[in-house]
């Protein structure tokens, strides 16, 4: 991998590539850093996952992003699309969004007791660890002041994201561009955000095998 922009670097390892900014905390909540791949035009997954998208570098930044997060944030559909088990790290905890609690609490990333549900307030009972927060959906901000953690690592869906950006609380978004048209009708970054106009800056800018990796930090005032 090359990094092409700030300062370039023709051989970048992944934890160059990943350490390249600090991660403060946000106010009253973790640093959230959204980390997904797409398609040249747009699109988060082919035939319902990302796998189709992936290259070994992206899956290693992944990896090695997940390293410095104490918590990774996931929407319900992600995990059952994408078959979440638990994190390798140690004391590492993955927080599930749902709106039902509509999950299989016998898979290993619950049994493990490293899974976590994410919840309203008014959702069903849950025998499982649960945060909870807002009546009808899920308050994410109520929810992340909630999470013991500096960095949280978001990994989708749409509609997480699309959330998230509704309510300004991402900080950090990693996106790797695919060299693939995708076509079809599959989720998009943001997919049911309403209209944003959140300003972003470029910090780093890397290639390799023609797959493009960007890192965008959130501008505030």
């Amino acid at each position: 991998m090359r990094r092409l922009w700030p300062d370039p670097v023709e051989n970048l390892n992944v934890d160059e590539a990943v350490d390249h900014e600090r991660r403060p905390h946000g106010p009253g909540r973790p640093w959230v850093m959204v980390c997904m791949v797409m398609s040249l035009d747009g699109s988060t997954v082919v035939d319902g996952r990302s796998g189709g998208l992936s290259h070994p570098v992206d899956a290693a930044l992944l990896g090695a992003l997940r390293s410095r997060a104490d918590t990774i944030l996931v929407g319900a559909g992600t995990v059952r699309a994408e078959g979440y088990g638990p994190p390798r790290q140690a004391g590492q905890r993955i927080v599930v969004v749902s709106r039902t609690a509509s999950l299989d609490m016998t898979t290993p990333l619950f049994t493990s007791g490293a899974g976590v549900l994410a919840l309203p307030e008014d959702a069903p009972h849950v025998a499982v660890a649960n945060l909870r927060a807002g009546w009808g959906s899920v308050d994410l901000a109520g929810i992340l002041s909630q999470v013991d953690a500096d960095v949280v690592q978001v990994e989708g869906g749409a509609s997480l994201n699309a959330a998230l950006a509704e309510h300004d609380l991402i900080d950090e978004l990693n996106v790797t561009v695919a060299p693939f048209l995708s076509g079809g009708d599959g989720s998009r970054l943001t997919s049911g955000a309403p209209p944003l106009a959140h300003r972003l800056r470029l910090a780093q800018l890397a290639e390799h095998d023609d797959f493009v990796f960007t890192r965008w930090l959130r501008q505030r005032s």
